[in-house]
């Protein structure tokens, strides 16, 4: 019961975060004023055209996608670390992040941008499926993926794709802002067109996530003993990596890339909630959205009227908490 009204009260403050969220920016907002043209919109009473579309199309868009892709990582996350069986383990570990990087950075350089809204998004997306795809087929051995392997893969990947961003930006140095600004993550050019692309993605894997408690909860304990439980541990690592990978390269191709929410989430999770699956990815879920709706508020109110980087704002939290990690893993 305790855990449940936790998790309620964790939901409604999401909420209340939002809504203060949506008040910071350029033009300032009161929450009451917000609360009303939202409710007006509801009635279909509109009084004030600009507020509306200020908090509708400009406003509202960034916080859902902040929410959905804070739900994204902090899943993906949770999953990796049972997987992987570390602690340490965050969603871009098998070099996703850089591939959609990479992609990304063509669509910017070409100019691609200016043939569509989803262009960038697009380009990104297939930059990161097609880094899944090297970097599974580099790991495979038979029909096995020895976690090992798979980890090198990824980090030689994302080096390698890394270093083609850089001569990208030196041979196209009009781009360097734009390259840099998004790799760095934002919600600046959020959309809804955005969000009806990554919604059903996030939505769908993160049930079957849910729906897999049982089985993350033994691979969390080690492979001969899901074994010993009757769980093929490869078939089921192939399937939460690819599913994982998916749900990454969907959230990186429209956010850009924001380190440390999917691995700093699930340890907050476990910390409140203990180990079973069951009950963490849930709350990772909230505590991932929360976290990023309030660092995408940090980042339009710190400097106004200049727009901070989202992963500058989460990497000023993640950083310090990840040293912790890294101490208290040293102390035993």
């Amino acid at each position: 019961m305790k855990k449940k009204s936790l998790f309620i009260g964790l939901i409604i403050i999401a909420i209340i975060a939002s809504l203060v969220s949506i008040t910071i920016g350029a033009a300032s907002i009161t929450p009451f004023k917000v609360i009303e043209v939202i409710l007006n919109n509801f009635v279909g009473n509109i009084n004030d055209y600009t507020l509306q579309k200020i908090i509708w199309d400009i406003r509202m868009p960034r916080i859902i996608l902040a929410a959905l892709v804070g739900i994204g990582l902090s899943v993906t996350g949770t999953s990796f670390q049972g997987i992987f069986k570390n602690s340490m383990a965050d969603p871009y570990v098998l070099g996703i992040s850089s591939g959609a990087a990479f992609g990304a950075t063509i669509s910017i350089v070409y100019k691609l941008e200016t043939k569509g809204a989803l262009v960038t998004t697009l380009c990104a997306f297939i930059g990161a499926i097609l880094t899944i795809f090297i970097v599974y087929n580099i790991a495979r051995v038979g029909n096995k993926i020895p976690t090992t392997t798979l980890l090198l893969a990824g980090i030689a990947l994302n080096f390698f794709m890394s270093s083609l961003i850089s001569m990208s930006m030196i041979l196209h140095k009009e781009a360097i802002e734009r390259i840099i600004y998004w790799t760095m993550g934002s919600f600046g050019n959020a959309s809804y067109k955005q969000i009806y692309f990554l919604a059903p993605i996030v939505i769908i894997i993160s049930f079957i996530f849910y729906y897999n408690y049982r089985a993350l909860n033994i691979m969390a304990t080690g492979e001969e003993g899901a074994y010993i439980l009757g769980i093929d541990s490869e078939k089921f690592k192939k399937k939460m990596i690819v599913l994982s990978s998916i749900m990454v390269a969907a959230i990186v191709s429209v956010s850009g890339i924001i380190g440390f929410v999917g691995l700093i989430t699930p340890h907050i999770a476990r910390l409140i909630v203990g180990a079973n699956h069951r009950e963490v990815i849930p709350f990772s879920m909230v505590l991932g959205a929360l976290f990023l709706i309030i660092c995408d508020a940090l980042a339009r109110g710190i400097m106004p009227p200049t727009e901070l980087p989202v992963g500058a704002v989460t990497s000023l939290f993640g950083a310090p908490y990840f040293m912790y990690l890294l101490w208290k893993k040293k102390r035993g």
